[in-house]
């Protein structure tokens, strides 16, 4: 049996917005029982969803699969004012498990755009939390940036109030050059007080770089639909690791990967629960002797308020 040592990285997995959200939908549930309806994933990951299906959530795409009267939890991505009034004509009890730091987000949004400014958003086209980003504002107050590229091609005279915003879940380096590009072409353009990345998205992203270092090939866990999970294997391969592949669960390993190989870096996305990492390390168990060590970055000690309507929920 061939050695592997495994280098996991930390912080890893779920950050407190998400450990929020999921806890919403739990206590919903022990609180007013099954079902309790959940309005598009309630964070972007297959396991813990099902996970919550199997407890009595039902996962729709939009309101109007909710049955009239019906309780509906808004998933921490957040959600565009139009759903909250949807949901209010329709009576329907909801609970918004919107990230607090996303919420932060649309408040910054609103506040420029109250000060008379047209606002640029720097974030993924069709990702949850940009749309929910873009419907705080009235169509068409938002420009939407995905590159350097679209900076440039930006045409605003020079006396046109500007400011911009960003998804929480972006490359940290790839928005600073965006960033960059848009102070040089309008100097006096906005700013949030601070980088509206989140802190989760920026320590996973440093952990992983510093696990390029190290490691020779670095697995990602995380979905395909996750932003935070695709953005740490660009930036593992932009760190120098050349074999980096985001997979689901251990049932994705190709083992092919790992031959040649003699250090496996582990981080998981912040959606991605810590049993996912366990799950891999056992699979590497019974094919390798293994050598385990962590990679310690930072370490995280936030935690975000539940609503009141489920907090301090006790399980009978």
């Amino acid at each position: 049996m061939s050695h592997l040592k495994i280098t996991l990285a930390s912080p890893r997995g779920f950050c407190a917005g998400v450990e929020r959200a999921i806890r919403i939908v739990e206590n919903a549930l022990i609180k007013y029982g099954a079902p309790i309806y959940v309005r598009h994933e309630i964070v972007h990951n297959r396991y813990v969803v099902d996970g919550l299906k199997a407890k009595g959530a039902i996962f729709v795409d939009e309101l109007d699969a909710v049955p009239e009267g019906a309780q509906v939890i808004f998933s921490a991505h957040g959600v565009a004012k139009q759903v909250f009034k949807d949901a209010e004509e329709r009576e329907l009890d909801y609970i918004d498990a919107t990230c607090p730091l996303v919420s932060k987000v649309h408040k910054g949004a609103q506040r420029f755009y109250n000060d008379g400014c047209t606002l640029i958003l720097i974030g993924h086209a069709g990702h949850p939390e940009v749309m929910g980003t873009m419907g705080q504002l009235p169509s068409g107050a938002v420009v939407l940036v995905e590159t350097v590229e679209d900076v440039d091609g930006l045409d605003f005279s020079a006396d046109t109030p500007l400011a911009y915003v960003t998804q929480t879940t972006l490359s940290v380096t790839d928005t600073q050059d965006i960033i960059a590009r848009l102070m040089a072409r309008f100097p006096k353009i906005r700013k949030p007080k601070k980088s509206d990345i989140c802190y989760a998205t920026s320590n996973r992203q440093d952990a992983v770089r510093a696990l390029a270092e190290e490691a020779d090939l670095i697995l990602v866990i995380g979905a395909e639909n996750s932003s935070n999970s695709n953005r740490l294997v660009e930036v593992a391969r932009q760190s120098g690791c050349s074999a980096v592949h985001l997979i689901a669960s251990h049932d994705d390993i190709d083992w092919s990967w790992f031959v040649g190989r003699s250090c496996l870096g582990l981080t998981a996305g912040a959606s991605a629960p810590e049993e996912l990492v366990q799950g891999v390390i056992t699979a590497c168990e019974a094919r390798f002797e293994t050598e385990i060590s962590l990679l310690n970055h930072i370490e995280e000690n936030v935690h975000f308020r539940l609503p009141r309507v489920v907090a301090n929920v006790v399980s009978e």
